[in-house]
């Protein structure tokens, strides 16, 4: 294992040297003090990588030199030591926030696997602190916020594929951030002075999504007075984003192969090809493997798409990056140094998040709105969120095996019940927009006629 500095912190000297002498011999840099608030000023003077200390101390206790630590440095480690029995002292070192307690006297062994386990977190935090780093210079994925291990996993895929022509599927639920993924793609790619034109295949009526596409000659259709380029013509040199390509139909479906596998296009109404050099990066909620096998989907416009797959993970798989998450959507919304009340983060670390990063920004922009002064405490959150009136996941019966869709939009139906049929409520309660809440509840056909 690497050295690591490692700070030692026990009023009692012989426990202390003990402990000192343990890690040395393990072959890392140890500072022993006797007190937390001499830990604290060592602190001040530079980083640590592992903070060992005593719970029960004179002037700042290990639970004080806990809660300091989670607000100066909540990536560093900390463990404390507590005397043998005491599951009380431990539970609360654990609820504060330590990674973990190790007991009185002491055992070599079981110092050794605690210490080595915290430090394993450490070099995995400053490896992922690195990349990011890298990753947002090299490859300016500044607006993709996440430091869990699955967010990792799409930087290292983003980056790898970016530079290539390949076409991109991006998966994930609503609210997950595709659309950034796809933007950060394009600017880290050789078309980034080019275009980058995004379109809801989902939100725009089939026959109106051709001719948005492809574009249409003169008198193609009633009302059709001029000729009009379409979107791959408008994305020439750049990327289209094919937002929710699940939703598109069969006939489209089989001219947007066309237009993948030969480079060109036809105008809606015009015999002549256009030829069009547009890098794709399409996008689903749904499972298009499903689809494909329903006969849904065109399976050869699937592979054609599907060259290279990132998975967005939905915000509950990844709640590490929850705080993150908000001090990002606080500076966002002008309040770069936003504080958030322990009580409040318990709270939306625990949310279910149906609408993703999407709800969580709503709910963190109306807590400011509330809140000028930049605190998030729990009466600026949305009742759902604070419990005990949470709106529970609606139930599975024995045996029953629903979709995630079909969770979705019952999830999706009992909230708009709560919010006695108004649509525009229950979506801002979702976190969502209109036009994804219609979609989810099998409704879109009958928004587009409206």
């Amino acid at each position: 294992m690497a050295r690591f500095r490692i700070l030692v912190v026990d009023d009692d000297r012989a426990s202390r040297e003990l402990l000192a002498r343990i890690l040395v011999a393990r072959g890392h840099d140890v500072l022993a003090l006797p007190d937390g608030k001499d830990a604290l000023a060592a602190l001040e003077r530079g980083p640590v990588d592992l903070v060992v200390s005593d719970i029960r101390m004179a002037d700042v206790d290990g639970l004080q030199l806990t809660d300091r630590m989670r607000e100066a440095a909540p990536d560093t480690p900390v463990v404390l030591v507590t005397a043998f029995g005491n599951v009380e002292g431990a539970v609360e070192a654990i609820r504060r926030g330590a990674f973990d307690y190790i007991s009185k006297p002491y055992d070599v062994d079981a110092i050794a696997v605690v210490v080595e386990r915290a430090l394993r977190q450490r070099a995995l935090v400053l490896e992922n602190r690195a990349l990011r780093g890298q990753v947002r210079e090299r490859y300016r994925l500044e607006d993709v916020v996440g430091r869990s291990e699955a967010m990792l996993e799409v930087y290292k895929t983003a980056a790898r594929v970016a530079p290539s022509p390949a076409t991109v599927l991006i998966l994930g639920e609503s609210g997950t951030g595709k659309e950034l993924v796809a933007r950060a793609i394009h600017a880290a790619s050789p078309r980034a002075s080019g275009p980058f034109v995004p379109v809801d295949c989902g939100a725009i009526a089939e026959g109106v999504l051709e001719s948005e596409l492809f574009g249409h000659a003169r008198g193609a259709f009633t009302g059709a007075q001029a000729s009009r380029r379409g979107l791959f013509e408008e994305a020439h040199g750049g990327t289209l984003f094919l937002d929710e390509i699940g939703d598109v139909g069969p006939a489209l479906q089989a001219r947007l192969l066309r237009a993948l596998q030969e480079g060109e296009i036809r105008r809606v109404g015009a015999n002549e090809p256009v030829q069009v050099d547009v890098r794709v990066v399409a996008a689903t909620n749904k499972d298009l493997a499903a689809a494909v096998q329903a006969g849904r989907f065109r399976e050869d416009l699937y592979y054609r798409l599907n060259v290279v797959t990132l998975r967005i993970p939905p915000l509950r798989d990844r709640r590490e990056d929850i705080p993150l998450l908000v001090e990002h959507f606080a500076a966002k919304h002008g309040h770069p140094q936003a504080v958030v009340t322990p009580a409040a983060r318990e709270m939306l670390v625990g949310w279910r998040w149906p609408g993703n990063v999407r709800e969580l920004e709503n709910v963190v922009a109306r807590a400011l709105a509330l809140n000028p002064t930049g605190v998030i405490e729990p009466d600026a959150l949305p009742e759902s969120i604070r419990g005990p009136g949470a709106t529970p996941i609606p139930a599975v019966a024995a045996g029953e095996r629903p979709t995630l869709a079909e969770l979705e939009r019952r999830y999706a139906a009992q909230v708009l019940a709560e919010q006695g049929g108004n649509k525009t409520r229950a979506a801002e309660v979702l976190g969502i927009d209109r036009k994804t809440l219609y979609r989810i509840l099998g409704e879109e056909r009958e928004e587009s006629k409206a």
